[in-house]
């Protein structure tokens, strides 16, 4: 089912031009020009259009049938028809707690709406109505007239308001009294009158407007200690006193109920306990599927459109029309087979390119917004063949592909390791698969490229060392450490190969904080900002200090704000300063060197500046270059020259276990 307002602004900020985009989000607007005065404007620009390229899948309501269920899911079975959140596909991949099944008296075009009507009752929870309370609904679109449905299934009586007269007949047949505003009826006196001149109980705002109003109006409408719950989106300059007065509450509603938008509930499949929290988004699907099996929630009158999913650009031009429309239904062809359905390989080039047998062929797992924006182009200007790309979902590796010239794209990882044609594998997922996926790409002779972190743990490590020495000839490794490839920091490099003294080197990072549920902040998933991010830095001081970690401290404010203390044998001194409790508006990186009674200065990778070094003073670019293509040109170059890795085996493993201890401290 095609959740309309959602829908259409996904459709209208795809369609809009750059300044359009900026109107409606001017909290980015502040970003970019932020970022703007830190990194550049060539480089804010590339950014950006990285990030408005990344696709968006439309849809998020849907019923079908199951195909497979994944390892350790018992709760679902081959062949249950079951409702989920899934994207608007033929065929997706959903986690188990974002799935319900579907009561065999409920029809699959009913159960498409569980999801939407999951978000109404999730407002209504929130409302928490007792039997014989008065509320409002403002905003009689396809959520408020199921809210509408299932207030008067708690017991309620409802008052509907609204613009359109056929939303407000349907209200009506569900048991409302209306307001028909483009009638220039009062909504206030209305509902005094409604409530027997006591003000009602709450107010559900389901509506979609810029307006300030619709809160104002609900407001104005309670009794004294009311309840205001915002499903829809309005405008929220909210006067002081209209809720002083009568102690009104407000609350905003979030999707579908709790678990939403939390990574170990959704994606690790961690259901909250029943005694603790009695409605989740998986027990509010069931609710909803409960309702209208027992008729208490009747869908059916507001399906207006249905549409055969070939003809689903004829859908999204309705949302654009003036045409009135509220439950659009999309179906798919029942006669597909489900071999076809499980087809993972999607060919993009009719036939390959040819290419010098030296060449690198390249298969790409991972096709997140660091691939794509900075990895990808790397590769493909180093001159590699790029023969494949794999991601989960499919949809970002097949946009990619396309994008960039690949030959095929897939969601089959184990197909690019048995390609007899793909010679090196790039790892560009999340950290908690490198170890693993490293591993299976050494054991299948490919060269193997992954992204930072080499590994999570020592366990890890452990795996990956073991298995690269129990090769006859073991294949390249290489860690994506590209600042020490920077053009900026080869030339500190240089300059100080001549440097007989100790050094002291301290590295600044500005890196800002992040969510505590962002995957990056979980041990298991992305190993904390010490594994995962700061592993950087500790790798730029090896690489300038020429020689090996003798020990290491660190000093923790948080998880997130550290400091690092690197000895090395050569008796250089290194600081990582990685703070998280900085300002977006000063520059993220900031390197500096004292040598030799020289010092060197590297601010965010545009420039370096040289006090006391005879015949450089500084080195400037017009645009931030972080070493990512010359990283890229180095692993290729390796390959074609079957020389050994550009970062040593040994190197890698040192600058891991580094950044084990400091995490450890």
């Amino acid at each position: 089912m095609i959740s309309a307002g959602t829908e259409r602004m996904l459709q209208e900020f795809g369609e809009a031009n750059w300044i359009e985009k900026a109107r409606q989000q001017p909290d980015k607007v502040r970003m970019v020009l932020d970022k703007v005065r830190t990194d550049g404007l060539t480089a804010t620009v590339e950014s950006i259009r990285a990030k408005l390229d990344q696709p968006i899948p439309l849809g998020y309501s849907n019923a079908g049938v199951v195909l497979e269920a994944g390892k350790g899911v018992s709760e679902f079975r081959v062949a249950d028809r079951v409702v989920s959140n899934g994207a608007h596909a033929e065929l997706v991949s959903i986690p188990k707690n974002l799935c319900a099944r579907i009561p065999d008296t409920v029809a699959d075009e009913d159960a498409a709406f569980t999801v939407v009507a999951a978000i109404g009752l999730q407002g209504i929870r929130l409302a928490q109505p007792t039997l014989g309370e008065s509320f409002v609904v403002t905003g009689l679109g396809l959520i408020g007239l199921i809210t509408v449905q299932l207030l008067r299934a708690h017991g309620c009586r409802v008052l509907g308001i609204d613009f359109d007269p056929r939303k407000l007949a349907l209200a009506e047949s569900f048991g409302a009294e209306t307001v028909n505003l483009s009638a220039g009826q009062d909504p206030i006196s209305s509902a005094e009158q409604f409530s027997r001149g006591r003000g009602v109980d709450g107010v559900i705002v389901t509506a979609s407007t810029k307006s300030n109003e619709p809160m104002h109006q609900a407001a104005l409408m309670c009794r004294k200690r009311g309840r205001i719950v915002l499903v829809g989106v309005a405008g929220l300059e909210l006067s002081r006193d209209d809720f002083y007065k009568k102690e009104l509450s407000l609350q905003v509603s979030c999707s579908y109920g709790p678990g939403r938008y939390d990574p170990a509930y959704e994606l690790g499949g961690q259901d909250y306990p029943l005694s603790h929290v009695r409605w989740t988004v998986q027990r509010n699907f069931e609710a909803v599927l409960d309702m209208m099996a027992d008729g208490r929630l009747n869908v059916k009158p507001l399906i207006t459109h249905r549409f055969p999913f070939e003809r689903a650009l004829d859908a999204y031009q309705l949302l654009k029309s003036d045409e009135f429309y509220l439950g659009i239904i999309l179906e798919y062809s029942a006669d597909q087979p489900s071999t076809a359905l499980l087809q993972r390989r999607v060919t993009l080039q009719a036939e390959a390119p040819s290419r010098p047998a030296a060449d690198a062929s390249v298969g790409f797992i991972g096709a997140g917004s660091y691939a794509t924006k900075i990895l990808i182009p790397a590769f493909k200007k180093a001159g590699a063949r790029l023969a494949s790309i794999s991601s989960n979902g499919g949809m970002s590796a097949a946009h990619a592909g396309r994008k960039f010239g690949f030959e095929e794209a897939t969601t089959d990882v184990e197909a690019i390791f048995d390609n007899p044609s793909i010679d090196t594998v790039v790892i560009a997922t999340r950290h908690d698969s490198h170890a693993s996926l490293v591993c299976k790409a050494l054991r299948a002779g490919k060269n193997v490229f992954v992204e930072k972190p080499l590994a999570l743990n020592q366990e890890q490590l452990r795996e990956i060392e073991e298995t690269w020495r129990s090769l006859p000839q073991p294949s390249l490794l290489m860690v994506g450490f590209n600042r020490r490839f920077a053009p900026q920091v080869q030339r500190i490099r240089q300059l100080l190969s001549g440097v007989k003294e100790p050094k002291a080197i301290v590295y600044t990072v500005n890196a800002g904080a992040l969510p505590r549920e962002h995957w990056t902040q979980s041990p298991k998933s992305g190993g904390g900002r010490i594994v995962g991010e700061a592993c950087h830095f500790i790798d730029l001081l090896r690489f300038l200090a020429g020689s090996p970690v003798r020990s290491i401290q660190t000093a923790r404010q948080s998880a997130e704000t550290v400091t690092i203390n690197i000895t090395f044998e050569d008796d250089s001194i290194g600081t990582v300063h990685y703070f998280a409790t900085g300002h977006k508006a000063f520059p993220k990186e900031r390197l500096e060197v004292f040598a030799g009674g020289r010092i060197l200065v590297l601010d965010n990778f545009r420039i370096l500046r040289g006090f006391g070094w005879p015949g450089f003073k500084s080195m400037k670019l017009w645009r931030q270059n972080k070493g990512a293509g010359e990283m890229a040109s180095a692993f290729i170059a390796a390959i074609r020259a079957g020389s050994s890795s550009p970062i040593p085996f040994e190197e890698l493993l040192e600058v891991s276990r580094a950044t084990f201890e400091a995490d450890s401290l």
